[in-house]
């Protein structure tokens, strides 16, 4: 039996082929998983980009997000069962989940919420790390009291729509969120933020509501675009977090005179260089799952596609590229 996979041409980067290689054995902290589903993340659309523009020698896999059932562990493993039905973001150094089986380091990995399916579950994983990561980790704002203010750049995509949510669920501060469209806004409300405002003229529609400048900054989409908003808003001795790379410098004398903290977030950095707190990753993903199964955090799919072909993972990929999508995009194998 072997492993069907969709992965980049080499010959053609643009294009997507279905290949098939022998099933892996795991290594020592690895699991042996039959994905049961996935989802794709802007990361997927990025990376795909980037073999476009410089190559690849062989078909790359790509993929992170996924759900399945562990069929064999490494030796080293302790936390994680054959039979185990989990679920987990993946590493950015290895093949990817866009494949009926995958190894993945144990480490990061967690049981899936009983509550979801597989489709569900595979939507969450990537998305919710890097909200709580953002929020709990580098912004700290647990911490916080009732009246700080965190604003969320982009608060009806995946990591919005997560970083929301938790954001109402373990901490008291005012939650403000940028959408553009009416449909976005409700996401966003019903999902804890308190206030929604326009992304464009965002210094401006802030104003409007009173308020003019924030004690956290979670940006998530076009930093350079938002740089100057979020350099007038950030209040002195404010924190900023942001997912996403600059294209241009970014001009940091505001943050000087304001003693403020710039943080990047990259949910990847933990298994990209085996950190030694990399296990922390499959402990956060436990603790989501539990909020999940309590129904005190929602699932963020929102598109469902079914069967791993070259022709839904375009479609997927297709979707994200939109800009637009609320929530996640997910393929059920």
């Amino acid at each position: 039996m072997n492993a069907h996979a969709i992965a980049v041409d080499p010959h053609s980067p643009e294009n997507f082929i279905a290949i098939s290689q022998d099933i892996p054995e795991p290594g020592e902290y690895d699991l042996l998983v039959e994905v049961k589903a996935i989802s794709v993340n802007p990361v997927d659309t990025k990376v795909h980009a980037g073999l476009r523009q410089n190559g690849l020698q062989q078909p790359r896999i790509l993929g992170w997000d996924a759900s399945g059932i562990v069929l064999k562990t490494g030796r080293a493993v302790n936390n994680i069962q054959v039979g185990d039905e989990v679920w987990y973001a993946g590493d950015i150094t290895r093949a990817g989940s866009n494949s009926t089986h995958q190894l993945i380091d144990s480490r990061i990995v967690a049981r899936k919420p009983v509550s979801l399916d597989w489709a569900a579950a595979a939507a969450l994983p990537l998305t919710a790390l890097t909200a709580w990561e953002g929020l709990f980790e580098h912004l700290k704002i647990q911490h916080a009291s009732e009246e700080k203010t965190l604003l969320i750049i982009g608060g009806a995509g995946g990591v919005g729509s997560l970083a929301i949510s938790l954001a109402a669920l373990r901490s008291p501060v005012h939650i403000i969120a940028t959408a553009s469209q009416p449909e976005s806004a409700e996401w966003c409300r019903q999902r804890g933020a308190h206030r929604v405002v326009d992304y464009r003229n965002l210094v401006e529609e802030l104003e409007k509501e009173g308020i003019r400048q924030v004690d956290y900054i979670f940006c998530l989409n076009d930093t350079d675009g938002h740089w100057e908003s979020i350099s007038k808003l950030i209040a002195p001795l404010g924190q900023i977090c942001t997912i996403v790379e600059n294209k241009k410098p970014l001009d940091q004398t505001a943050l000087k005179l304001k003693s403020a903290a710039l943080h990047w977030e990259f949910m990847f950095t933990r298994s990209m260089f085996t950190t030694p707190d990399i296990a922390v990753q499959g402990d956060i993903l436990h603790e989501i799952a539990q909020l999940v199964d309590a129904g005190k955090l929602q699932g963020t799919a929102s598109a469902t596609l079914h069967g791993l072909t070259v022709e839904t993972l375009k479609q997927a990929h297709d979707k994200v590229l939109e800009g637009h999508m609320r929530g996640k995009v997910v393929i059920a194998l």
